[in-house]
């Protein structure tokens, strides 16, 4: 039970930086493909491919034995990067907005 409890700040750091990461990679791959592709759905590759590699990454880093419900687990945690990046910046850039606004 112990290292659940130490284990929780590091995995909420890394979503975090996977939440950053998706943000930046989808702006730039936006740019540079020039709306071929919907934002949104850019955004859940990005998402996908970012948490993938960072399982796999941790899972040899921990020396962790993949399961198959490991990988689904860290897919749905894809799905909850993608999320936090598509919304999570557009009301963190409305607050800010708000902020600037209140001090001028």
């Amino acid at each position: 039970m112990e290292i659940i409890f130490t284990l929780i700040p590091t995995l909420l750091l890394i979503v975090g930086v996977l939440v950053i990461l998706t943000n930046i990679i989808t702006e730039v791959l936006k740019k540079v493909l020039w709306d071929r592709l919907p934002t949104n759905i850019l955004a859940v590759i990005v998402a996908l491919v970012l948490t993938l590699v960072a399982f796999f990454a941790l899972a040899a880093y921990m020396e962790i034995t993949i399961l198959w419900y490991y990988v689904a687990a860290a897919i749905v945690v894809a799905f909850m990067v993608a999320y936090a990046a598509m919304f999570g910046y557009d009301k963190l850039k409305e607050a800010l907005l708000k902020i600037k606004e209140l001090k001028v």
